[in-house]
């Protein structure tokens, strides 16, 4: 072998090995914060989220209007006509759901069902690098892809799943894949993702969530999805997710 091409491969070699000692250092939270930047759990952003379920045979729709910064979130249903204008809050771990008729906002659990197989919690931005003890197994491919799997155990009640299997793209960093199990050990239903949006994150370009399938864990065909579109980053102040303010809006 020439000295030239020694050289060139140990260049390359370097390279290869720095990029991964970086991904080795990542610790599981680390894992955990990048992937929930992609699905909402940022400084101030909105999108639009449509929801089509069916369920026993049954079909539903919602559509929503989300603002979101970090975990709290305000989202505004905007059809069909019999549920506009019903908004729901989270606020420090808190969820409160308003309507027009009430005369005041009425606690609710993330955990409780919104459509189909959408939880409450599942129009949130995620907060598992918060809400979760990871313990880490090993690495899986799903569709071609090598992902980091976690089983992620609840650390408080008010957490929306009380244990998660969830799979992280060790390149692109986004949860493509999750198991919902109840306290007991039960799965209950499973979900897909994907990230055909894009958004800015520290001057780079990240994936950031537009679809979320749930399928139910028993009944197959009881499939629900949820479609993220129009993200856009932007400032949003914290009277959005004021609750003495959520009534006057």
């Amino acid at each position: 072998m020439k000295f030239g091409q020694a050289i060139l491969i140990a260049v390359i070699l370097i390279g290869f090995l720095g990029i991964n000692g970086y991904c080795a250092e990542l610790s599981p939270k680390e894992i955990l914060h990048r992937s929930d930047e992609s699905r909402g759990n940022l400084e101030g952003v909105k999108w639009r989220l449509d929801i089509h379920s069916l369920e026993s045979g049954r079909r539903q729709e919602r559509t929503l209007d989300v603002k979101a910064k970090s975990y709290d979130f305000l989202a505004t249903l905007i059809s069909p006509p019999k549920v506009k204008g019903q908004k729901l809050l989270m606020t420090s771990h808190n969820m409160w759901f308003a309507k027009p008729g009430l005369r005041k906002p009425v606690p609710i659990s993330p955990r409780q069902k919104l459509v189909g197989g959408a939880a409450y919690g599942d129009i949130a931005a995620t907060n598992y690098a918060e809400d979760y003890e990871a313990k880490p197994f090993e690495d899986e491919v799903v569709k071609d892809e090598l992902c980091y799997v976690f089983d992620l155990a609840a650390v408080n009640k008010k957490a929306t799943y009380d244990r998660i299997k969830y799979w992280i793209s060790k390149e692109r960093l986004v949860g493509v894949k999750a198991d919902f199990f109840t306290i007991s050990g039960k799965m209950f239903k499973s979900a897909v993702f994907e990230y055909e949006n894009e958004v800015m994150i520290d001057n780079k370009q990240r994936p950031f969530i537009s679809k979320m399938i749930i399928t139910d864990a028993i009944v197959k065909s009881n499939v629900t999805t949820m479609s993220f579109s129009e993200p856009l980053l932007m400032k949003i102040p914290d009277s959005t997710f004021n609750l003495n303010l959520l009534m006057t809006r």
